[in-house]
């Protein structure tokens, strides 16, 4: 089992070197109607997952499937444009290959965003929140099973999964442009069926302000690889709210649209930060 994820990992990172021979050091997961940040992208290289060795393929609406190198704010960075989701049917180790497969590219500093159901009753529709923390009892580990030592420990430190330095630096880039952003914790659950208002009111209860399906998976294979992880939710439906509670997928792409340009602006000079 070990050995075969070796072989995999290293099968995608040859194959990648043969059409992009430069390292990348900052990863960027782009998440639900995201995808318009690739256009900020000075792209070197690009490739569809299907044509990837060993590389998932997404199935959601909402995520156009490819992986794009290339310059951002003077920076040489690699983003996803779309992600898995455990829901999808992969398992935990499939949605976090991608990050593993940064790593090993060079990759140093991870960016992740999502589409995320409010339940803070201070945050509205649209709202960015950048994530803190987050409450991971609800889905996969993707560290199960035995340890790849070096990609890092059996039992990594989670007690500051989100970088407290780059949500600083968030925190700047969000006042000198004027953007509004909240700050929060986030729970990751398995989807792909939206919260019942039982669920809502549990995880909010429990210490979360926001809900989404991907994520937490991510960043727990990253802090396990080392990697510097910052990561911006865009609340794009309140789960907890008086009048009927019934979401859509449509509803949560559309509001995803609508925010898009204030987390590029963010996540654009973030990156000119690093």
């Amino acid at each position: 089992m070990t050995e075969n994820k070796i072989r995999k990992l290293q099968q995608t990172v040859s194959w990648v070197k043969k059409f992009y021979p430069h390292e990348p050091e900052i990863g960027i997961v782009l998440g639900s109607g995201i995808g318009n940040l690739s256009r900020e992208i000075e792209i070197e290289f690009k490739a569809d997952y299907s044509e990837i060795p060993e590389f998932p393929v997404s199935t959601v609406k909402g995520h156009s499937g490819e992986l794009i190198f290339g310059m951002m704010n003077g920076k040489r960075i690699v983003a996803m444009a779309g992600r898995f989701h455990y829901y999808e049917g992969y398992s935990p180790e499939q949605v976090v290959f991608p990050v593993r497969l940064m790593k090993l590219l060079g990759v140093k500093t991870l960016l992740l965003s999502n589409a995320a159901g409010g339940m803070n009753k201070n945050f509205k529709v649209g709202d960015l929140m950048i994530i803190t923390d987050h409450i991971s009892l609800f889905t996969a580990n993707p560290l199960i099973g035995p340890n790849v030592e070096w990609l890092g420990s059996r039992f990594p430190d989670m007690s500051e999964p989100y970088s407290r330095k780059l949500i600083e630096k968030a925190r700047a880039v969000a006042f000198k442009n004027s953007i509004t952003v909240k700050e929060g914790v986030y729970a990751g659950v398995s989807g792909p069926s939206f919260e019942t208002r039982a669920e809502y009111k549990l995880l909010h209860m429990a210490g979360a302000d926001a809900v989404g399906m991907s994520t937490v998976q991510e960043t727990i294979a990253a802090v396990h690889l080392g990697m510097d992880v910052f990561a911006l939710s865009i609340i794009t439906d309140m789960g907890i709210r008086e009048e009927d509670n019934v979401i859509t997928h449509e509803e949560v792409l559309q509001a995803a649209r609508e925010a898009e340009p204030r987390l590029t602006a963010i996540f654009k000079a973030l990156i000119g930060s690093i």
